[in-house]
């Protein structure tokens, strides 16, 4: 794949609090092929269970810091990518190089690279709308679902609260990132909400945050048939197929996944228990992800109850 990216120094990423993990980076992903994609790999190789957490918009691994450490506590291996164009990994500057394809055969790629099995899907937004797809290429893989604030890309009709922001991030071709996270989440530090600022240095590293909400198929409104097709695909599966432990935490205040969206999403996962109702939670549901990865686990019997 010859695309134009560029590479963040890595020198914007010493010392974030609260992440102390090594970067792993892989190069010759079939149909990536120079192109550069970090993700960390925490715990041991041979661990029962590997928990993949897939970040979402505008995001990177980074989201999971909190998460992590209680999956690691438990005896999981831990992999935590990034998508192209956010983080760690490589930035294609053309908007157009963005599609879902694109970033769900990454994916695949990764995984299948990495040959992770038992796999625990963790996932929010983005994460969650190509993540749950997955399991329709490669269903031996995947184990276990801890499902936040996400949808199905089935060309569903998007919320009031999601227009507004496909709106604008199309108007903000240089959003501040670090900016919109506290914004979200009041409680975050200066420090952390530069640590989702390091990844892009200016406007040009921007091209996958000002893309990912045009990526959301709306039915009428020009979305890709094969996208919608998939997206139902791995609704039925999950509904019909999976047959895995489960667990779900909703951010009760995000105005674009909230309860009601996730209300829908826990009718099409076969054997989903009553969600974890985070309370004053916004959509960046992992930013106080560490009780919602002990209830998991302890639901699991991974690890006992707090």
């Amino acid at each position: 794949m010859t695309l134009k990216a560029l590479r963040t120094p890595d020198t914007r990423f010493n010392d974030l609090p609260g992440w102390p993990y090594a970067p792993h980076y892989v190069d010759d992903l079939p149909g990536y092929e120079g192109l550069r994609a970090h993700f960390i790999d925490e715990g041991p190789r041979d661990a029962v269970h590997t928990f993949l957490c897939l970040h979402g918009e505008p995001s990177w691994a980074y989201l999971f810091r909190k998460m992590i450490p209680v999956f690691l506590q438990s005896g999981a291996r831990v992999i935590a990518p990034d998508f192209f164009g956010f983080g760690r990994s490589d930035k294609p500057v053309d908007d157009a190089a963005y599609t879902f394809a694109f970033h769900r055969d990454y994916l695949l790629a990764l995984i299948r690279r990495l040959d992770l099995t038992n796999v625990t899907l963790v996932v929010q937004d983005w994460g969650g709308l190509l993540g749950l797809t997955l399991p329709v290429s490669e269903p031996g893989r995947f184990a276990r679902l801890l499902i936040m604030n996400t949808a199905f890309p089935t060309g569903a009709e998007p919320t009031p609260g999601f227009l507004a922001w496909r709106d604008y991030v199309a108007r903000t071709p240089d959003m501040g990132v670090g900016a919109l996270m506290q914004r979200s989440d009041p409680s975050m530090s200066e420090a952390e909400a530069a640590a989702y600022d390091a990844p892009f240095p200016d406007a040009s590293y921007k091209a996958g945050v000002r893309r990912f909400p045009q990526l959301v198929p709306v039915r009428g409104q020009g979305a890709d048939e094969a996208v919608m097709t998939i997206g139902k695909a791995a609704q039925t599966w999950w509904r019909n197929e999976f047959r895995g432990q489960s667990f779900m935490g909703v951010g009760v205040a995000d105005p674009v996944l909230g309860p009601p969206v996730m209300t829908q999403v826990r009718q099409s996962i076969h054997g989903c228990p009553e969600p974890l109702m985070l309370e004053g939670v916004g959509h960046f549901v992992q930013e106080h992800g560490e009780p919602l990865a002990r209830a998991a686990l302890a639901a699991w019997g991974d690890l006992p109850a707090a």
